[in-house]
């Protein structure tokens, strides 16, 4: 099994390890940023090598606000990952969105606080473009898998993410619902935005585990009802994950490659030695 991949799955809550993945390699990565979430696992999945990363953790010890996001794209495109799945946990925020349904969201709205959200910092500035944030193609492919795994699935969406650790007040809730929000989450930002500036695909699955606060018919969300309907969700994640990787077409075809090519706006002399080194895994295609 080759220690590159060019698919990788970041789980979040519920999804700590993938299942069905063969003769893997584990690989103890640290980056320009830090070291990811946990060891990287790479194995083969329907004839293909594919990567796998828990976002919070081993045992789930890392919050939302404190996961060195940088660290975990970063450490993805050292093993040459090309797309990235992300499985997330979101409550609803609409009524035909229900618990136990799966969401491909084709929005983002970042409402989150106190996150490093780019690569270029430190004497280099890029100006990605995000104004569709997830890869339509990677997202039709997992939409349909899903579908296939037997879900009931929704396609499009506007996932909002918050700064987290706690949910909703009430408040809060309804507001979010007013301004025309879908889902809601507290790991898609910056994780999207960073993918993009690395040039990954990057596609949700989430997962609808309750209906956030809003709706006064259902029990406020907990973590108990979190992981209940996560546990229940766990397989058809897994089916859905493998139909995707075995119906993955060879070739992008998305804009998502080459998101770079029009985002740099520093002159290429005056970008510091240091800087240019920490993102040289980034930069070299264009400098």
């Amino acid at each position: 099994m080759s220690a590159q991949a060019k698919i990788a799955v970041i789980g979040g809550s519920g999804l700590y390890a993938m299942e069905g993945l063969k003769n893997t390699i584990e690989h103890d990565l640290t980056t320009p940023f830090g070291k990811p979430s946990a060891p990287i696992v790479v194995g083969e999945l329907e004839g293909k090598s594919v990567a796998f990363l828990a976002r919070h953790g081993i045992g789930h010890h890392i919050s939302p606000s404190e996961i060195n996001y940088r660290a975990n794209i970063y450490a993805l495109k050292m093993l040459g990952v090309e797309r990235v799945i992300s499985v997330s946990a979101c409550g609803s925020l609409r009524e035909d969105y229900a618990p136990g349904d799966i969401v491909i969201p084709d929005q983002l709205f970042d409402f989150t606080k106190g996150r490093e959200r780019s690569f270029f910092t430190g004497g280099m500035v890029a100006h990605v473009g995000v104004a569709e944030p997830f890869c339509p193609q990677l997202s039709a492919v997992i939409a349909e898998a899903a579908e296939q795994a037997g879900a009931t699935v929704h396609r499009g969406g506007t996932f909002i993410t918050v700064e987290g650790p706690r949910f909703s007040t009430r408040a809060e809730s309804n507001l979010f619902r007013q301004w025309g929000m879908s889902i809601i989450g507290m790991t898609a930002s910056p994780e999207a935005f960073l993918a993009r500036e690395a040039e990954m695909c990057y596609a949700v699955m989430a997962h609808v585990t309750d209906y956030d606060v809003w709706h006064v018919s259902e029990e406020p969300v907990t973590v108990e009802m979190v992981v209940q309907t996560l546990q229940r969700n766990v397989r058809i994640a897994e089916q859905a994950i493998r139909t995707a990787v075995k119906n993955m077409p060879e070739e992008r075809t998305c804009e998502c490659q080459n998101a770079l090519a029009t985002a740099l706006i520093t002159d290429p002399k005056v970008i510091p030695p240091e800087t240019r080194q920490r993102l040289a895994l980034l930069l070299d295609k264009y400098l």
